[in-house]
């Protein structure tokens, strides 16, 4: 009969090297019962790991949409908004307005009127959500309308333009003379061109510092929409016009029959301005219905993502957590049988 040499030392470190694997085992478990998916994806599926790794990623593009998506609706819901007040402070102007050509209101009352307006126009236009002007368009760092004050680069500007017309400012004596025809054709030919035209934006002077274009979005992995309004929309050029030429001229100067002559023009362009602002908060609404459509398209497309990688992924939290409960009755089994064997002594012998 042969009998094998088996030292304490071998058996100590048998154990040992057992112990290690447990608790690999131990920490592979624990992961799986606390995340509900498998700890070594290429492991659980082997050939089916591509596929995996392609769900994972297109669903991680689907969510960043979901991301973008809700900023944009905040976006465009604060557009909204600020549309409603610019439009609201419009209504107002062009009741003040309607009451002064009727004679029922003094200048001064509508003068004051057109001062707040522009002012409301221009604190509106010049909001910020998120550290983004919402109407400057890609200028999003930028804000994008000027002060009309005195002392302004576009103050300085309309004074210029007023005096290079008639030859002397609103404030001489001979502005008394002005008559309602000669304003209405300083109103055509040099005023709506400043506002209308190229001098909104011109160097030097502009009222706008925007962009015409918006900010064009991804609402879906194969549609974009643009999802901002610039300050260089008609409508609000409309209403920085006759809010700017109210609260100028009508405090200056002119004679009546001037004053009688910008009043009209400016009720006619208020009328027009409040028709293109309501359309451009009918647009604003699309749009914003638009991305909620696509966020609520998206959001399923992520649920079945999400179902499909929990079916190849997922583990059972319940056969998990005894697997852990047993890896830990395991490994303390193994700790006391290494403390006992370690307790072994030829000596206890002798």
């Amino acid at each position: 009969m042969k009998t094998t040499f088996v030292s304490s030392a071998a058996v100590t470190n048998a154990l040992r090297y057992s112990l290690l694997r447990q608790q690999s085992e131990l920490a592979k478990a624990q992961k799986e019962a606390s995340t509900g998916f498998v700890a070594d994806t290429g492991l659980a599926l082997g050939a089916r790991t591509a596929q995996s790794v392609t769900l994972h990623r297109d669903l991680e593009r689907l969510g960043g949409i979901v991301d973008s998506n809700g900023l944009v609706s905040a976006r465009l819901s604060a557009t909204q908004k600020a549309l409603n007040q610019v439009g609201g402070a419009a209504q107002s102007f062009l009741s003040s307005l309607t009451s002064s050509a009727s004679g029922d209101a003094a200048y001064a009352l509508t003068q004051k009127s057109g001062r707040a307006t522009l002012d409301t126009l221009t604190s509106v236009l010049n909001t910020s959500l998120n550290g983004e002007y919402l109407f400057s368009g890609t200028n999003t760092d930028v804000k994008p309308i000027n002060d009309f004050k005195p002392g302004s680069a576009t103050k300085v500007a309309f004074d210029a333009a007023f005096a290079g017309y008639f030859g002397f400012n609103q404030n001489h004596a001979d502005a008394q003379d002005i008559t309602a025809a000669d304003m209405t054709n300083f109103m055509s030919t040099v005023v709506e061109p400043m506002f209308l035209g190229a001098g909104w934006q011109a160097p030097g002077s502009p009222w706008s510092n925007a962009t015409n274009q918006g900010i064009t979005s991804r609402i879906t992995l194969n549609e974009t929409t643009e999802t901002s309004v610039s300050a260089n929309n008609e409508g609000i050029r409309k209403i920085a016009m006759s809010a700017a030429i109210i609260s100028d001229l009508l405090d200056s100067n002119v004679g009546n029959a001037a004053r009688g002559a910008l009043v009209t023009h400016a009720v006619s362009s208020i009328g027009e301005a409040i028709s293109d602002i309501g359309q451009l908060e009918a647009q604003t609404g699309i749009i914003e219905q638009r991305v909620k459509n696509a966020t609520d398209r998206i959001n399923v497309q992520v649920d079945l993502y999400e179902r499909y990688i929990l079916d190849t992924e997922g583990v059972d939290y319940y056969v998990a957590s005894a697997r852990v409960a047993d890896l830990v009755s395991q490994i303390d089994r193994s700790y006391a049988l290494t403390a006992r064997i370690q307790q072994l002594s030829l000596m206890k012998y002798l």
